[in-house]
């Protein structure tokens, strides 16, 4: 089988979808010439904790399947917690995914890091360099990037 049950199960039944009208921080992260776009959006309470996540994920069932991991790994984790979510763990807690689609799981980190990054300059606080993404413009976590 190309795909991990889990895979399939996070695809046909994702959880935490749609939006958070009074987010925290929204990140958005893709390359529509590549296919898959990937918006988070995070409430974090005055503890610094992860109260709500939820995304928006236009894409394929990889990228369905690594937003809705994603979000289930850092609800009700601290912001420290969240930002050393790695794109491998995500993979891993899907049991595995094939190699050509592993961008998915790029995306799912670099979403969230867009995410706290917003966070912190709503804060007005200096962003953390975990939370900086590695490229810029167009090319986040698909295609010249991932």
């Amino acid at each position: 089988m190309l795909y991990s049950e889990k895979v399939m199960d996070h695809f046909e039944h994702p959880r935490n979808v749609g939006s958070i009208p009074d987010a925290d921080g929204v990140g958005q992260v893709g390359n529509p010439k590549c296919g898959d776009i990937m918006k988070m959006y995070l409430k974090i309470d005055g503890n610094n904790v992860i109260t709500d996540v939820k995304f928006q994920t236009f894409g394929c069932g990889s990228a369905i399947a690594t937003s809705s991991m994603a979000t289930e790994m850092i609800k009700g984790r601290t912001v420290d917690e969240a930002m050393g979510l790695t794109n491998a763990a995500v993979a891993e807690a899907l049991d595995g995914l094939p190699a050509y689609k592993m961008h998915c799981s790029v995306l799912a980190e670099e979403a969230i890091k867009a995410a706290l990054a917003d966070w912190y300059a709503k804060k007005g606080e200096p962003v953390p360099e975990c939370c900086k993404l590695p490229c810029d413009g167009d090319e986040h976590g698909c295609c010249s990037c991932g």
